[in-house]
């Protein structure tokens, strides 16, 4: 094999961007691991409008999550096994992180990525990132955004990205070429048209198991074919690890990177002491309400769930405190567990918790890398209650929103929980127990000050204690943004690039 100057692992949402922004330069060797297959030509994937049908198929990970006492324990995490990663499986829903959540990080040790200072970096993305099209806009959607404006008395936002909000309703922007309803994902946009550049390597359906450690320095990743051959693939300058929030700490645990006591129980050799990998694990949960319709919905829109809503209730809060997305489809696998039935025409409102407080932990259960790590969320388990009362006042919120025309005369009745389910108690039990997940795992792999002994990843994302290595995925956020988080680890792509651009100019990698 030969030695590339950098070796990209997970050529997904943030490993794309890192790729495509190194090999801009024709004198310097990339090398990207990804799992999965491309998605060139691949309609499945590339056609938005068909997200719901790849989550559990064969480009899902699909991760399960541990027993949850307050919560759902049946959730899948869905994670891509595709170029351009989730990027490539989700709804492309595309906010711009909003100033509070940037200097929340700034706050926390992230030094120079305060507001100001990324703010620059959305202004270089690629993507294609426009608002749902004219045509796109479902006539029940448009009764949504309407009916919520009156009911919540927030303004109505065209263009969520035009400047920072509070709180609003609106259709989203979405990262999608609206004449053909095609993605605009990080592969497509950063990738698909760089290809034939001699100095980008793609190793598709190829896994990544181990990294290689010596001396304190990152030489390189021990990697699987699809044929079974393994290969040891080495960086010259530095290893960029992107894998998600998810498989990027489950590397670094099998690697022999983490807390101590915990690898030495499972029998894997410490290489490096690090307490903070696979801590801090976050998520946007949410729950949901489902209507029937008197009868069908018009069939067009850009992906089933084109609008949203967010409310601000704590006027002190740095951004909004409860989102909504709209659902032009019964979103029911959750409640029909618990006896609810799918009615044939439905639509669904799903309260969100812009910023949880609720922390959950990722680790090993086993020393053999192909066995599934274990996520514990630890839904609704912070103290104070606060994200289980997020959920309750959405669903009365949700409950106003429906009886307000012109949404109203679409509604029949209200499926699940059913109206008789009124009292705080019954309606926190019922929103925990059908809790599901948007797939925005983060915080794993969590970014902070250089003497912060949990974070794992300092301001320049390298990893604290080891050279030639460094992590950019949503595993190094240290705390949620309130907004889908897709736009957030694109930008993080981008800043990641351009620090090792500056790191070789001064001399030679991290």
């Amino acid at each position: 094999m030969p030695v590339y100057d950098y070796v990209v692992i997970g050529g997904g949402t943030a490993g794309s961007v890192i790729a495509s922004r190194l090999t801009e330069d024709p004198d310097v060797t990339v090398a990207v691991i990804e799992g999965g297959p491309t998605d060139v030509d691949r309609e499945d994937v590339l056609t938005l409008r068909r997200w719901l049908g790849l989550l559990g198929g064969d480009l899902d990970y699909d991760y399960p999550t541990t027993e949850q006492p307050r919560g759902n324990s049946h959730i899948r995490h869905s994670r891509a096994r595709v170029l351009g990663g989730c990027s490539s499986h989700n709804t492309l829903i595309s906010f711009k992180p909003l100033p509070g959540d940037w200097d929340e990080w700034a706050e926390a040790g992230a030094e120079g990525w305060d507001a100001e200072s990324m703010d620059p970096y959305f202004a270089r993305l690629r993507n294609n990132i426009v608002a749902v099209d004219e045509k796109d806009r479902n006539a029940i959607a448009r009764d949504f955004v309407e009916a919520a404006r009156r009911a919540t008395d927030v303004p109505r936002v065209e263009g969520f990205n035009k400047k920072p909000f509070h709180e609003g309703v609106g259709f989203f922007d979405l990262a999608y070429h609206p004449e053909n309803n095609k993605r605009s994902s990080a592969s497509v946009a950063y990738l698909h048209p760089f290809l034939d550049r001699p100095n980008l390597h793609l190793m598709l359906e190829t896994w990544a198991y181990r990294l290689e450690i010596e001396a304190g320095r990152a030489r390189g990743v021990h990697v699987r074919t699809k044929d079974g051959e393994e290969l040891f693939v080495e960086a010259g300058r530095e290893v960029l690890v992107c894998a998600g929030a998810v498989d990027t700490p489950r590397l670094l645990l099998h690697s022999g990177i983490g807390p101590k006591a915990d690898l030495e129980k499972l029998g894997i050799p410490v290489v490096h002491d690090l307490p903070g990998v696979g801590e801090n694990l976050l998520d946007h949960p949410e729950s949901v309400i489902v209507w029937e319709t008197d009868g069908p919905i018009p069939e067009n829109s850009a992906m089933d769930s084109d609008a949203g809503l967010f409310v601000r209730r704590d006027p002190a809060s740095n951004g909004p405190d409860l989102m909504f997305h709209f659902y032009q489809i019964p979103f029911t696998d959750n409640p029909e567990r618990l006896g609810y039935e799918k009615p044939e025409h439905g639509v669904s409102m799903t309260p969100n918790i812009p910023k949880p407080r609720s922390r959950g932990r990722l680790y090993l259960t086993s020393a053999d890398p192909s066995v599934k790590p274990a996520l514990d969320f630890r839904y609704f388990t912070d103290e104070d209650d606060y994200d289980a009362r997020t959920l309750v006042d959405g669903i009365r919120i949700a409950r106003e929103i429906a009886k307000t025309e012109p949404l109203a005369g679409w509604l029949k009745r209200e499926v699940c929980p059913g109206p008789e389910i009124t009292s705080d108690e019954e309606l926190s039990e019922y929103a925990r127990k059908v809790a599901h997940t948007v797939y925005h795992p983060a915080g794993t792999c969590r970014m902070g000050a250089r003497g912060d002994e949990q974070a794992v990843v300092d301001p320049e994302l390298r990893v604290r204690g080891l050279e030639g290595i460094r992590i950019a995925d949503a595993s190094v956020f240290p705390t949620m943004t309130a907004v889908n988080p897709m736009i957030g680890v694109l930008m993080v792509g981008e800043k990641c690039s351009e620090l090792l651009v500056e790191a070789a100019t001064r001399g030679g990698g991290a």
